[in-house]
């Protein structure tokens, strides 16, 4: 119990890392713009400015596997891009942010007939399911 906590603290640590730097980038246009504190599962960051929310995820195990984990459900509940308000969507893969529409991720999955499988990630004790997309049908749908 004790390493998959850690693994949680870890990846928390490094998700809060990509969400004010993407805070930083989009700060230099929208100054307003503000990190949602605390859980709040429809987006990480609001732009009052033109009143939009994006969600910054992470998948640098997608450097190794091609394949991008867009979650959708968590230990039985909607989540993630079933749960979203976000316009936009930002997906750090390891080496850069890609930048998508939220909208424009389900359309990948709708025209591309993709289903979801189910399973534990590291460091979780329920399962999720969720789309695992190759990268160069997913960078297809980038904004």
């Amino acid at each position: 119990m004790i390493k998959e906590q850690n693994t949680f603290k870890r990846d928390l640590k490094r998700g809060k890392i990509h969400e004010n730097y993407i805070l930083s980038v989009v700060k230099k246009k929208y100054s307003k713009a503000y990190i949602k504190d605390g859980y709040y599962k429809e987006y990480d960051i609001f732009v009052p400015e033109l009143n939009i929310g994006i969600e910054v995820k992470s998948d640098e195990k997608s450097k190794y596997t091609n394949n991008l984990v867009i979650e959708i459900e968590f230990n039985n509940k909607p989540s993630a891009l079933s749960t979203t308000t976000a316009k936009y969507w930002v997906i750090y893969d390891g080496i850069e942010y890609n930048w998508f529409i939220t909208e424009n991720i389900k359309k990948c999955i709708l025209e591309n007939n993709l289903k979801y499988v189910e399973f534990v990630g590291k460091g979780d004790t329920k399962s999720k399911k969720a789309y695992l997309i190759k990268k160069e049908t997913l960078y297809k749908y980038k904004e």
